[in-house]
């Protein structure tokens, strides 16, 4: 399995995971221009969440969420102002969460772990 087939398993997983958490997913895959992606936003209650998803495969380089560099951080949170200005949602709580999916190369989730409020605008 290629690496884009593999992260949009682990995406995918992650969606439903959310869901089960209660979550209500408002968009995937947000991208504006070349400033990169948001893998998913969601409501928690009534806080606006802005989730990264990592995918591995193993720890040997980390867990997951370590590899999300303050770079990426940077490039979420300005996105994020993008999105609740195109959304009108200016005025809605906001959280940025990460989550760490272990899942084998042929798809099957070992693990996932939710960290919410993983960082900070």
């Amino acid at each position: 399995m290629n690496n884009r087939a593999y992260g949009t398993l682990g995406e995918e997983a992650a969606a439903a995971y959310l869901i089960k958490q209660g979550y209500r997913i408002l968009r995937r895959n947000f991208r504006a221009g070349r400033l990169g992606e948001i893998d998913i936003i969601g409501m928690d209650n009534d806080t606006l969440c802005f989730v990264e998803v990592k995918t591995r495969s193993s720890d040997v380089y980390g867990t997951p969420a370590q590899a999300l560099s303050y770079r990426k951080q940077a490039a979420i949170i300005r996105l994020a102002r993008i999105y609740m200005q195109n959304s009108r949602c200016m005025d809605k709580p906001v959280r940025f969460d990460v989550i760490e999916l272990k899942m084998d190369r042929a798809g099957n989730v070992r693990d996932i772990h939710l960290i919410k409020n993983a960082f900070q605008e």
